[in-house]
């Protein structure tokens, strides 16, 4: 019993408490962490590309700094690796969906060419250093296999920017500055190896006065190096064939260079020309329709005011065109961040579904009016409702001047122009003139686009109606006796339909039966000929019967014996 006691106690009791370790989370490569982790390896990579390169040409500045080399390397060396580590740590893409197992991340890692590059940049060529000294850091080149990286940073800094053009005019100096840079290292080295001063070509003796400076020697091979490269002349003949050789080399890179930069710079060019024409409509096909029909030059003005006013003030009228690649659910997101707030705002829009809204911020279409323009008249047929943005506009009189009232930012009017109210008594016309006073900017709303959208939505109609119909009560513009006539009008009509349906219904119950029993008939026709044709199959041809006479009575006898028997038997019934 005690035994048992113990075991059972042993089983009950819980489990020790595991420790769990803290581990890295993953990360998502559009996020924000992964994207400055990326521009902070823009700083090593570019240590190594610039600073590397240029103290092993340059051997003063790798002797009079070697304390502060040997320590932004290894701390280059160190970013490397936390690199790899956040590399073993950054998610993927797969289905649409980002792959979290750690396992699975380091697998496709290492299968990669980055993992490669990115080992080999990492390689302890250092150790070298016990052998050949400090001072040699051309050991250290296979960082430069690394650069991948800042491709990669300068390709998310483009797409997140909000100044992608000018991002890609300073991307392109820093490249034009890293290749001169080259060059320049490259002409002291080659100096040096064939001596200063020895002609006119290469760097002068540095026992010159001002010529035995570090910051002289740099920038005197930086400015020859541009000479060079940007072909502008002005520089010494080559002596030597290593001289000759390196000037070839560096024109044949000038000319790859000044196609690279003239197609960068068209490319901006391009695409700032396209954002334009994609913000604000070209107003040249309009200027020259305008001069080939003779418009006259007030009117002219008037339209080429309206352009200007739009660009100077960055006003967008197609906005439908530019968001129509995002996604529908997204491109409505980003309306209703931009437009709800205005919508809102009017009367018979409030306390209505979130969704009806959505669906209806989509459906806005801004509009800029210029100064003295009137958006509507009286007695004009009233197709679609607006929405003041920004601007002033006068109810003025028939005469144009006299000004009744003034509707600011965030009023509304035509509204109830674009909604069926039974027993309205303006009907859809409207009722007063409305002009521009300024510059003004409005949400136009379409009598269309309204009946499409509620009409997925009836609840939210009944409401509006409800609204429209007590503004027009505040207003003594709704005949209760005309709505109520209406009223019954519609009950009419639509008890005349059901009476009509009931009566399709009883019509169609008719036919079906009519066409069952045509169904029935035709069967049983066609079973009855196929009898017929079954009893006559048998029938003696006139030839048979002359035969039969000529052999005398048994034949006759027996052929009619058979008929009988045929006859009696009849056709197969049908299956």
């Amino acid at each position: 019993m005690s035994q048992d006691t113990k075991v059972k106690t042993t089983e009950s009791s819980p489990p020790a408490p595991s420790k769990t370790r803290k581990s890295l989370p993953v990360l998502d490569p559009s996020g924000d962490y992964y994207y400055w982790w990326l521009n902070t390896m823009v700083f090593p990579v570019m240590y190594n590309l610039i600073i590397l390169v240029c103290r092993a040409c340059f051997p003063d500045l790798q002797h009079g700094y070697l304390v502060a080399w040997l320590v932004l390397d290894y701390t280059s060396d160190l970013l490397y690796l936390l690199d790899i580590v956040v590399r073993f740590h950054t998610g993927f893409l797969e289905q649409g969906i980002l792959v979290v197992d750690k396992g699975r991340i380091l697998s496709r890692y290492v299968r990669t060419w980055s993992f490669l590059l990115d080992l080999a940049s990492l390689m302890p060529t250092d150790v070298v250093y016990l052998r050949l000294g400090p001072h040699t850091p051309t050991l250290r080149l296979n960082r430069f296999l690394h650069a991948p990286r800042l491709f990669e940073a300068f390709d998310r800094t483009e797409t997140r920017t909000a100044y992608p053009n000018a991002f890609r005019i300073a991307k392109l100096m820093l490249y034009i500055f890293v290749v001169i840079h080259w060059n320049s290292c490259l002409y002291f080295a080659l100096s040096r190896y064939l001596g200063f001063g020895r002609d006119a070509w290469v760097y002068p003796d540095p026992a010159q006065p001002g010529f035995e400076r570090l910051w002289r020697q740099y920038l005197y091979s930086f400015y020859f190096s541009t000479l060079i490269l940007t072909t502008v002349g002005d520089t010494p003949p080559p002596a030597r064939e290593e001289e000759y050789l390196f000037m070839v080399g560096d024109f044949l890179l000038a000319v790859m260079g000044f196609a690279t930069i003239m197609g960068s710079m068209s490319s901006v060019i391009y695409n700032m020309n396209t954002a334009d024409a994609a913000f604000y409509p070209d107003h040249g096909l309009v200027k020259k329709y305008m001069k080939l029909q003779h418009v006259n030059r007030k009117l002219e003005r008037r339209v080429i005011d309206w352009y200007q006013h739009l660009q100077i003030n960055k006003k967008i009228t197609n906005e439908i065109a530019i968001l129509q690649h995002l996604p529908e659910r997204l491109r409505a997101e980003v309306a209703v961040s931009v437009h709800l707030s205005t919508l809102s705002q009017v009367q018979i829009f409030q306390n209505c579904e979130a969704s009806l809204l959505e669906e209806l911020v989509l459906k806005l279409q801004p509009q800029t009016y210029s100064p003295g323009e009137y958006v509507c008249r009286k007695g004009d047929i009233g197709r679609e409702m607006y929405i003041v943005r920004e601007g002033q506009l006068a109810v003025v009189a028939d005469d144009g001047i006299t000004q009744y009232a003034v509707l600011g930012a965030g009023l509304y009017f035509g509204e109830i122009s674009i909604i069926n109210i039974k027993g309205n008594m303006s009907g859809n016309r409207r009722t007063a003139n409305i002009k521009s006073i300024g510059y003004s900017d409005l949400f136009c709303l379409s009598k269309e686009d309204l009946r499409e959208v509620l009409s997925e939505y009836p609840q939210a109609q009944t409401i509006m109606e409800e609204k429209g119909r007590e503004i027009l009560l505040k207003m003594n513009k709704l005949d209760m006796n005309a709505e109520a006539a209406e009223i019954a009008l519609q009950e009419a009509t639509e008890s005349r339909l059901r009476g009509l349906d009931q009566q399709l219904d009883d019509l169609q119950t008719k036919f079906a039966r009519l066409l069952a029993e045509l169904e029935s008939s035709a069967l049983k026709i066609a079973y009855r000929v196929e009898r017929l044709e079954w009893q006559t199959r048998e029938w003696p041809m006139p030839e048979d019967l002359a035969e039969a006479d000529d052999e005398g009575e048994p034949g006759e006898g027996t052929s009619k014996d058979e008929e009988g028997r045929a006859t009696q038997e009849g056709p197969p019934g049908p299956e």
